[in-house]
């Protein structure tokens, strides 16, 4: 029996564990696609205790205490901080196979120090422990950021933020870098309320009336330039999916006009908008050299009442089953046409369409870029051992593995740095295991330079930090 998560957890093979230690433990991580708050890491505050660093805002920790019929108290409610944390002690010991029951470890002993087991049992000792290293050691953001071997991080921005913390981070001498990626979904969503009061921020934010699709697009060039100011190498787009409607510009300078009237709209209308400015916004990252992420195949907001209690990102999302081949093929042939196609990430949530996806990039690819149309690393609910090990067969069996940028933490956590460590030993256990069956022949250096560019090189590259 092998113990549990020492430091050839999940490295099955003598070859996955050499290349693990001698190419993938070591390359610093740049965190291209976040949800940390670039306010949070200005203001650089030490936390109180492990249920501020670890629970706030973690609705995959809240998801998994809601299954195990924890009260909404302990998880989002008023409980008292330690109640809260024992309430997720109690939840873990049933957890597994879940990734936090791993990633919970090996945040306690990379940040930590402890390797104890998290139980109700062992709670209060851990909550102790961890308590005391709150008071004498330094755990604020930029720390680490700082620790955690991170040369450069994206936050994810709407396009009307001021970006004035991530100006202040930058004049402060923050060593690593904290880019801000343009995440324009609140554009693209005209069926969703609140839709009339984005654009009149926008218009407030751009100074430009909004009143047509060319108004519109011109106010979101202008809030895309200020980005690229700011270091912007990179945009995030998260919609169900792509419906292959295609609307004239004054069609939907029509559908625009009456969502500003707060006129119900089509199902046609609204795919025949979402398809123009998804082109719209495509062009103009192309013409900047910025790359564009897809996050594809998310069902929101399932739960009504939950939503308004809470808000969105709260753990009541799941995997939509929509078809995505057509679509998403006809929006990246749109681009292409036109000369237009920006560097591109598709992600899936929906592991059904592994294979689609990764039979995608090749489509497209061309010699403008290395890799330039990538398959996103497993995102959300494919963020686990067969989740990876999926996505990367199929990338692997369809395209070019060695291209790949790799992991994102997609966290609000700071202390969600080990799942990359996660994703570098089962990218080396895959290809470990690859080489020993004969498939893959024992090439040292072919081999360091897979798995070096996989872990960073290759997304350092991509990007352009």
């Amino acid at each position: 029996m092998k113990p549990f998560m020492n430091e050839d957890f999940l490295l099955n093979t003598e070859t996955a564990k050499r290349l693990f230690d001698a190419y993938a433990k070591d390359p610093p991580i740049f965190d291209w696609h976040c949800h940390l708050s670039a306010k949070e890491i200005f203001e650089n505050r030490q936390p109180n205790d492990l249920c501020e660093l670890w629970l706030a805002g973690d609705h995959y920790k809240w998801r998994a205490m809601r299954s195990a019929g924890v009260d909404e108290r302990f998880i989002t409610g008023d409980a008292a901080p330690f109640e809260k944390f024992k309430a997720f002690a109690r939840t873990l010991t049933l957890a597994i196979g879940n990734p936090l029951f791993h990633w919970s470890h090996l945040e306690l002993q990379r940040y930590f120090g402890i390797t104890t087991v998290l139980s109700e049992a062992t709670a209060e000792a851990i909550w102790n422990e961890t308590c005391a290293l709150l008071q004498t050691q330094d755990f604020r953001p930029q720390t680490l950021i700082r620790n955690s071997n991170v040369a450069a991080l994206c936050t994810t921005d709407d396009p009307v933020d001021d970006l004035r913390y991530h100006k202040a981070l930058k004049d402060g001498g923050f060593d690593i870098p904290v880019l801000p990626a343009f995440r324009p979904d609140k554009a693209i969503a005209v069926e969703l309320p609140g839709f009339l009061d984005w654009i009149k921020a926008l218009s407030a934010a751009s100074g430009v009336t909004i009143g047509t699709f060319d108004d519109l697009k011109t106010a979101l060039a202008q809030r895309l330039d200020f980005f690229v100011s700011m270091g912007c190498v990179a945009s995030d787009q998260s919609v169900a999916s792509v419906e292959p409607v295609v609307f004239t510009d004054d069609e939907v300078t029509a559908v625009l006009q009456k969502a500003l009237a707060q006129q119900p709209l089509t199902a046609r209308e609204i795919a025949g908008y979402h398809f123009a400015v998804l082109c719209a916004l495509g062009r103009m990252y192309a013409a900047r050299g910025l790359a564009m992420e897809l996050h594809l195949g998310a069902m929101r907001n399932n739960n009504a009442r939950m939503f308004a209690r809470l808000g969105p990102d709260t753990g009541f999302d799941s995997i939509d089953d929509k078809a995505q081949a057509v679509g998403l093929s006809r929006l990246l042939d749109t681009l292409d046409r036109d000369g237009a196609l920006p560097k591109t990430i598709l992600f899936t949530l929906n592991p059904k369409d592994n294979q689609v996806f990764g039979a995608m990039l090749g489509n497209f690819q061309s010699g403008e870029a290395f890799g330039k149309i990538q398959f996103g690393s497993g995102w959300w609910f494919n963020d686990n051992i067969d989740g990876m090990r999926a996505q990367m067969r199929a990338l692997a069996n369809l395209g070019v593995l060695g291209t790949f940028v790799g992991m994102v933490t997609d966290s609000r956590s700071f202390l969600s740095y080990p799942r990359h460590e996660y994703f570098r030993r089962i990218l080396c256990d895959l290809i470990g295991g690859w080489v020993e069956r004969g498939l893959y022949p024992d090439d040292d250096a072919a081999l360091k330079t897979i798995i070096e560019g996989v872990c960073y090189g290759n997304a350092k590259r991509y990007f352009g930090i």
